[in-house]
């Protein structure tokens, strides 16, 4: 392989000529052909006994020509990036350009890279540290929510429904007078309140009773996952068959012993008031942190590819999955039950994943202007905590994760670090 020149072509995209040798090319043909011999018929031959050369006089000398280019593109390609010397941060487009078995193959790839990023007046910087106390109110909100969890669902049968009863229904959805699908349950339980449903529907059921048969009307979110069904009207047939409403137990002694380590309801107010206090200030440090990386951002210039923050958003994206797949949920089922797009769903993600980007940028900056190093004993320590984390040994994070990529996050951390300490902070 040979790197035969580099050049760019506009802001954070360069262009990347390169060449495989005939030699290369040649070696690339013949393992081409032990793949697929097996697969080839060539008269008066078994399969996979015909040579190379009866099989190319019948199907022509470029037979082995695409599976030879194919494997040639990963080898030759990221050895040509690595020898640019250009840090790249999305799939690189790749053409071939000229295939000859006396000359080779000539590749041209378009890759994006990390934006140049300046950055200036980052020590000394003045930010104010958020104060957030703790009121009586707040204990009291919390101890609410406890008593709400220990509360207990009861069969009611002398009222209609209120809003916050959970009740047992059968609904058929229909469309154009059409039952649709996905649109039908039996005896899903429901709270009212929840916004588990589409705008209007759990607000019709409110005022029904225990054994009644009924029709609410509804219209689907113009955004809703589903686009057949997006927008249009539809009309619900509902079978109440329970109402319950959530009794809850008085906050007394005895509730604290039952829902806590503690004997009275004043100890456990104290120790309701000292966890409260003690999230404030952690609360307090995040938003004093998210002050910081905000300064930091505004005193950053980069030209951000779009690439970058749609791989932050494919993250978030990701993280989320993996929460919802805990609770037996996937993607499309929570989109379908929201009436989201899923583009609206990733635009969420959107300015968060853009600060990120910038932030990450900002601090990478800065580190290498401060000439931060992290030592390879560093590295290993980095792996200790991650390998706990995921309750498998250290040999196989490392496996997973690089040792550049958790050396480079060890600098960025250091980075922050430096600059917090030496920012004037107020309260």
């Amino acid at each position: 392989m040979s790197l035969k020149s580099t050049s760019k072509i506009e802001t954070n995209k360069y262009e990347i000529l390169a060449d495989a040798t005939a030699e290369e090319f040649e070696a690339s043909i013949q393992k081409a052909y032990l793949k697929q011999k097996n697969k080839i018929n060539v008269p008066g031959f078994r399969k996979g006994k015909a040579t190379r050369k009866m099989i190319e006089k019948l199907y022509g000398e470029s037979c082995f020509y695409e599976e030879a280019v194919n494997g040639l593109v990963a080898n030759i390609c990221g050895g040509a990036i690595d020898e640019s010397g250009l840090e790249v941060v999305d799939r690189p487009e790749i053409e071939v350009t000229a295939v000859s078995k006396e000359d080779g193959v000539s590749f041209e790839v378009t890759v994006t890279t990390k934006p140049e990023v300046e950055i200036s007046d980052y020590m000394g910087i003045e930010v104010e540290k958020p104060v957030k106390t703790v009121s009586e109110e707040d204990v009291e909100g919390s101890l609410k929510k406890m008593q709400e969890r220990n509360g207990r669902l009861v069969t009611v049968e002398d009222r209609a429904v209120q809003n916050g009863d959970t009740v047992d229904i059968d609904f058929t959805g229909y469309i154009d007078g059409e039952a649709f699908e996905g649109g039908s349950e039996e005896h899903y339980s429901l709270k009212i309140g929840s916004g588990q449903f589409i705008p209007g529907f759990e607000e019709q059921i409110v005022g029904k009773s225990t054994g009644e048969e009924f029709t609410i009307n509804v219209v689907f979110p113009e955004n809703y996952q589903m686009e057949e069904i997006a927008g249009k009207p539809a009309e619900f047939k509902i079978k109440l068959h329970e109402i319950q409403e959530t009794e809850l137990p008085e906050l007394d002694d005895d509730f604290a012993k039952d829902a806590s380590e503690f004997d009275t309801l004043e100890e456990l107010k104290a120790d309701v008031r000292k966890r409260l206090e003690t999230l404030a200030e952690k609360n307090a440090d995040t938003e004093l942190d998210n002050r910081i990386y905000d300064v930091l951002i505004s005193k950053m210039t980069a030209e951000i590819p779009d690439c970058m923050i749609e791989a932050k958003i494919d993250e978030f994206v990701r993280d989320f999955e993996a929460r919802l797949s805990q609770q037996g949920i996937d993607l499309e089922m929570y989109l379908s039950f929201t009436g989201m797009k899923e583009e609206d769903f990733r635009n969420n993600y959107r300015e968060q994943a853009e600060k990120n980007v910038k932030a990450r940028l900002a601090l990478e900056k800065i580190a290498a202007l401060e000439n931060i190093q992290i030592s390879d004993d560093r590295v290993e320590e980095e792996y200790k905590p991650l390998a706990e984390k995921y309750g498998v040994e250290a040999d196989m994070v490392k496996k997973a994760i690089a040792p550049s990529t958790l050396k480079a996050d060890a600098a960025v951390t250091d980075a922050f670090k430096l600059v917090k300490d030496n920012a004037k902070i107020s309260e």
